[in-house]
């Protein structure tokens, strides 16, 4: 960090703190002090563990954001959201019919949905959330499945959501429906797997618990990469 940074006042958790304002807020959050435990995950955009609530100065809007992705602001008063409380449904997938009637059965609330838009206007994978939510409640699985495929499951669509949704619980049903009932088999998984269980790869697997984090990096950056 450069001795000549400018500095910053933000708010974690109603305490003031001066950071320099080219940091993500999670960087911000870690230059104050906090050990970050949980609401960290993979530091890069794509786990959705670092969900963040905020306001700037002057400005009545309450907003969202990754902490991994976002830069601090001049004044931000800032919390941290890292689980988001959600109803979640226990069910068997072997048991479920890939059907918008059989999503709905689990996520009724579904049905409430105004079509405001908020859900896709707060995602920050830039998914058409309300889209893929649309599509699971008419039954189109398949393109259900793939509009949502990039969620991480942040919980920020549900935090705005006037309807009171989980959207992301439904688009992961609509995932695995479409994976489970609708996916061609892949007959390349099925052999790999046979493989697996038929120890080919065992020795491969002890080698690789051998190895420290140097050696594992080493491997994986010159790993074999398809075109």
């Amino acid at each position: 960090m450069s001795e000549e940074a400018k500095m910053i006042t933000i708010f974690i958790m109603g305490k003031k703190y001066q950071v320099p304002e080219a940091l993500t807020i999670m960087n911000a959050l870690e230059y104050a002090g906090y050990q970050l435990i949980r609401g960290c995950g993979c530091r890069a955009g794509f786990c959705g563990a670092c969900a963040t609530v905020y306001r700037l100065a002057g400005d009545y809007e309450l907003k969202v954001g990754l902490a991994c992705q976002t830069k601090v602001e001049p004044d931000m008063y800032l919390t941290q959201i890292p689980f988001f409380p959600a109803q979640k449904s226990n069910y068997d997938i072997d048991e479920l019919e890939p059907t918008g009637a059989q999503i709905m059965s689990f996520y009724p609330e579904g049905y409430r949905c105004v079509g405001c838009n908020s859900c896709t206007k707060v995602c920050p994978q830039d998914l058409n959330v309300m889209q893929y939510v649309n599509f699971a409640i008419r039954g189109d699985i398949a393109k259900a499945a793939s509009e949502s495929f990039d969620c991480v499951m942040c919980g920020l669509c549900a935090s705005r959501c006037p309807a009171q949704m989980i959207q992301y619980n439904i688009g992961i049903l609509a995932r695995r429906l479409y994976s489970r009932h609708l996916a061609p088999p892949s007959p390349h998984l099925k052999e790999r797997v046979e493989e697996i269980e038929a120890g080919k790869f065992d020795q491969e697997f002890k080698g690789l618990m051998t190895m420290d984090t140097a050696e594992l990096k080493k491997l994986y950056n010159n790993r074999d990469m398809e075109e």
